[in-house]
């Protein structure tokens, strides 16, 4: 007992000692536990920055901008592991010959270890981040991709005068006609100047002949991060006004802008209510200029004549050609009167074609015998379009051109600068009876799919950064409505519909009617005679406020064969026979007591709709190949058994979307 207590008060006095002495003895004494905290915090350390190393790469992903403390904190850990590595080998080298210690090697080990342990300890204290980053405001993807500016005379002169202007006005106009480049030229002063960081932010956006207001605001808000908390327009006008005003510095581009407008409508501050906010409009008229008072109003012109023959040259890849033959073709170049897109457009449409001296002499014939289609709607972009349109005869039967100008004319029933999901330009084909030789479902799909394609690389189509889209230069679209305004095979497209016209009568000369956005307060007729109609478009305003169509508007469109509907609300039942009809596409629907009284169906394609009653009455549609089932709401109500799958799965051409946890 007497031995136990002398031995702990040995032991007491020891440590005392050893706490009071100096700390040069307790690297002597104490290396072993030195070198257990040093090993411990640092491989503590190491596997905490794999943490937050994991967190950041996740936010990045995510876009997120990372917090600049958590930046920090990543540099000084990987500082502090990359100058201690060099410890641990030591301890490792040391802990080989144990059996020969070398004591002043240890105490320079051990001092060193216990001087960098509390940093190494700072820095774990300081690792819990609640976030490592946050959601920053979007650039636009108009700077971002920016890339296909022609530094022509013309532009070049622009671009100057319109940087110059900006430091001086908060208002320019730049106008010019249609074709001449004026979105391009716009795109690259946004880039400019978020390049050179003139202004603290940058957003463009367009405007269009029927301005979506709530689309603009959404996107206006993405740039400045700002998450409306009101519905109204009003509301969110208010709240970004506000927002903006909070930025010292922006540019405001609005995009191809048809008549005076209120910008404060969408929300922007200009003026007196923000000096630092300047505003470049684009527009075809230069009254628009005048009646929105810009302080400065730029011309963009046309290409000089050898600057249209270089761009028609790389776009038809024309280099190192014989002089005869590039001659005759600077003949076809210079048809296209100096615009950049109808040179594209006939560009590519001529490129690849082989074509010889004879046939670039017949290609400058035909814009000759195309003259009598000066438009003064179009300028002198109308005559390329046509050419390029009816070159898509080149190297297809009579029946193929058919069906891929086809393909470019249903295009043209979406909204202005609408980015299309080919998913719905297919359903929709299909319903018109597009390349009928082809056997299957899938075989008309990647017909229309090689068609599209076609179109991009004639330039008549645009590609978008989804490849499952497509769109239309509005000068384009406005061409191929020039076509489909006389003939045969006429199309209507109406946006913003708030009554139902008076002039019914007018309407049995269209074989397609497209009407976008449609007020939920229309009041549709019982019943419309369309004696030609083959396609419609009917599209709500809103997919909360349903637009609701009684089945008995659609009874006298005997010969429709397509029937696209966003958000409406209508019954299948008491629904008229329509013997043609071949495609019933719904979007963000309530489609009730659906009959199979469709007997001559072969598409039905449901994207995000609420649906009753439908799963026997699918059976029951003998003639259905292609059904698509996507995003239905779980309160929809439908219920498709796993028996009736395969018995749909057995005799559809081709089942698209569906799943068993989607449909079960």
């Amino acid at each position: 007992m007497a031995e136990s207590l002398a031995s702990a008060a040995v032991e007491n006095v020891t440590n005392q000692a050893m706490e009071c002495a100096s700390p040069y003895l307790r690297y002597f004494f104490c290396y072993g536990q030195i070198v257990q905290d040093f090993t411990n915090q640092r491989n503590a350390l190491k596997l905490r920055k794999q943490r937050v190393d994991t967190r950041v790469d996740e936010a990045s992903r995510q876009i997120e901008v990372i917090y600049e403390d958590v930046e920090d904190w990543l540099k000084r850990a990987e500082k502090e592991l990359e100058q201690t590595q060099n410890l641990q080998d030591e301890i490792d080298r040391v802990k080989c010959f144990k059996w020969c210690p070398q004591w002043g090697w240890r105490y320079c080990l051990s001092k060193k270890l216990a001087e960098k342990t509390p940093i190494i300890s700072d820095l774990l204290q300081t690792s819990n981040f609640a976030q490592v980053g946050y959601r920053g405001s979007l650039q636009g993807i108009e700077f971002i991709t920016s890339t296909h500016f022609m530094d022509s005379k013309s532009s070049k002169s622009a671009l100057n005068q319109i940087v110059e202007a900006m430091k001086a006005v908060n208002m320019i106009g730049l106008y010019g006609m249609p074709g001449v480049g004026k979105t391009t030229l716009a795109q690259e002063v946004g880039k400019h100047a978020g390049e050179r960081k003139l202004f603290d932010k940058v957003v463009m956006f367009t405007m269009s002949q029927n301005p979506n207001i709530n689309n603009i605001q959404d996107k206006v808000a993405d740039v400045f991060g700002l998450k409306f908390q009101t519905s109204s327009r009003e509301g969110r006008a208010e709240e970004l006004f506000k927002s903006m005003q909070r930025v010292n510095k922006i540019l405001v581009i609005v995009d191809d802008l048809w008549e005076e407008f209120e910008l404060k409508i969408i929300g922007i501050p200009f003026g007196d209510d923000h000096k630092g906010c300047k505003i470049l409009l684009t527009t075809r008229r230069q009254q628009v200029c005048t009646k929105m008072n810009c302080q400065k109003e730029i011309q963009l012109g046309i290409l000089s004549e050898d600057e249209a023959w270089v761009l028609f040259r790389d776009q038809a890849g024309l280099e190192g050609n014989s002089s005869a033959l590039n001659n005759e073709a600077k003949k076809v170049a210079a048809q296209c009167k100096g615009l950049p897109l109808a040179i594209v457009v006939v560009a590519k449409a001529l490129k690849g074609e082989g074509l010889d001296l004879n046939g670039w002499k017949a290609v400058n014939q035909r814009f000759k015998d195309s003259r009598h289609l000066d438009n003064e709607d179009f300028g002198d972009v109308l005559q390329p379009l046509k050419l390029s349109y009816d070159y898509l005869k080149k190297g297809n039967n009579q029946m193929a051109v058919n069906d891929i100008q086809m393909c470019f004319l249903l295009c043209s029933l979406f909204l202005e600068d609408k980015e299309i999901d080919i998913e719905i330009l297919i359903v929709c084909g299909i319903g018109v009876g597009l390349f009928p030789n082809a056997n299957s479902i899938e075989d008309k799909r990647n017909e229309m799919v090689m068609a599209f394609k076609k179109l991009q690389k004639s330039g008549l189509l645009l590609e978008t950064d989804d490849a499952d889209s497509v769109k239309m230069h509005d000068v384009v679209r406005d061409f191929a409505h020039w076509l489909t305004s006389t003939g045969g095979n006429r199309f209507m497209v109406k946006d913003k519909l708030k009554e139902w016209p008076d002039m019914v009568e007018s309407f049995e000369c269209y074989t397609a009617i497209a009407l976008w956005n449609c007020s939920s307060n229309i009041k549709f007729p019982d019943k419309v005679k369309f004696s030609k109609l083959k396609t419609l478009i009917l599209q709500g305003e809103d997919w909360v406020d349903l637009l609701v169509v009684s089945s008995t508007f659609f009874e006298e469109m005997k010969a429709l064969q397509v029937l696209f509907l966003e958000n409406v609300s209508f019954s299948t039942e008491r629904f008229p026979s329509l013997p043609n009809l071949k495609t019933l596409c719904c979007v963000h629907c309530k489609l009730k007591n659906f009959s199979s009284s469709l007997t001559n169906l072969e598409v039905l394609a449901l994207f995000k709709t609420r649906i009753y009653g439908i799963s026997e009455e699918l059976v029951k549609l003998s003639t259905l190949k292609y059904l698509s089932l996507h995003n239905f709401y779980e309160e929809s109500g439908m219920i498709i058994q796993p028996s009736l799958i395969e018995r749909l799965t057995n005799r559809l051409t081709s089942l698209q979307g569906c799943t068993m946890s989607q449909i079960l």
